[in-house]
């Protein structure tokens, strides 16, 4: 099995896991028990398949042996846990959180990588390339926060004719630029590298550009796994939003304190 086809096999698994336990029927501590349940599997399928690599997951303790290995598999277990346990007005689950899982190699970053939208039966990855549906007239559309949007969005939206789509998890707006759904994604309010690795992964073998949001690249497998801010777009409208950005970055009060996407502070 190649790094492609085990990332999406992991992701899909993950996925198949979080089902699972969310149509048990018992909503007590759901949110933790999918975490758990799906981390518990992310890391015995990823010991059995590959034994030697490092891991650096969102739900497990980072003991540092990372940093010193050539290949590392960076894992969210479930990325958008308040999506993941909640109901829509009519009963139906939310279906917009996803499973990241990504692979980062010594000399060449991201390599491959998978990010599961179980909820949907939708796995995109780096071995399979998603065609876009051509750009559409009107309003620069940008995936934002269904519950609390970055202030840079409500400054951009000052700037530039935007409609702004709400949504859930990182993964999933991120999913929404590749397929086409949305135009852009532009976040600055705090991630981490499990975050946004997976999504990225996906992005990139898609063609489209990612970044910093002030255009610096994005380096993964660092000390420290804080990544706060990252920009999706097709490579056409890269200048054009990293414009906007800077100039609605001069427009956020320099005090405002960043809003992390899953509540956390």
């Amino acid at each position: 099995m190649t790094d492609h086809e085990l990332a999406a096999a992991l992701a899909q698994g993950a996925g198949r896991v979080l089902l699972a336990e969310r149509d048990q029927g018992d909503t007590t501590d759901l949110r933790a028990r999918g975490d758990a349940a799906a981390q518990a599997y992310l890391a015995r399928e990823l010991t059995r398949a590959r034994p030697h690599d490092a891991v650096l997951s969102e739900e497990a303790a980072d003991d540092g042996a990372r940093l010193s290995a050539d290949r590392v598999w960076v894992v969210d277990p479930l990325d958008g846990t308040r999506e993941y346990a909640e109901r829509h007005d009519d009963g139906s689950w939310r279906d917009d959180w996803a499973v990241h899982v990504a692979l980062w190699q010594r000399g060449r970053g991201l390599v491959a990588g998978a990010v599961a939208l179980p909820g949907r039966g939708t796995v995109l990855r780096t071995d399979a390339r998603v065609e876009r549906p051509a750009r559409r007239p009107g309003p620069l559309r940008l995936a934002v926060s269904r519950s609390r949007p970055p202030a840079l969005v409500d400054a951009l939206a000052t700037l530039a004719d935007v409609e702004l789509v709400p949504m859930g998890s990182a993964g999933v707006k991120v999913a929404s630029v590749v397929t086409g759904r949305t135009d852009a994604y532009v976040h600055a309010g705090g991630q981490y590298e499990w975050d946004s690795a997976a999504p990225v992964a996906v992005a990139t073998a898609a063609g489209l550009h990612c970044s910093r949001v002030d255009g610096a690249a994005l380096e993964y497998n660092r000390r420290s796994p804080w990544l706060p801010d990252l920009l999706v777009c097709e490579p056409e409208r890269a200048d054009e939003l990293l414009g906007l950005v800077a100039r609605a970055q001069a427009l956020v009060a320099p005090d405002a304190p960043p809003t992390r996407e899953d509540g956390a502070p």
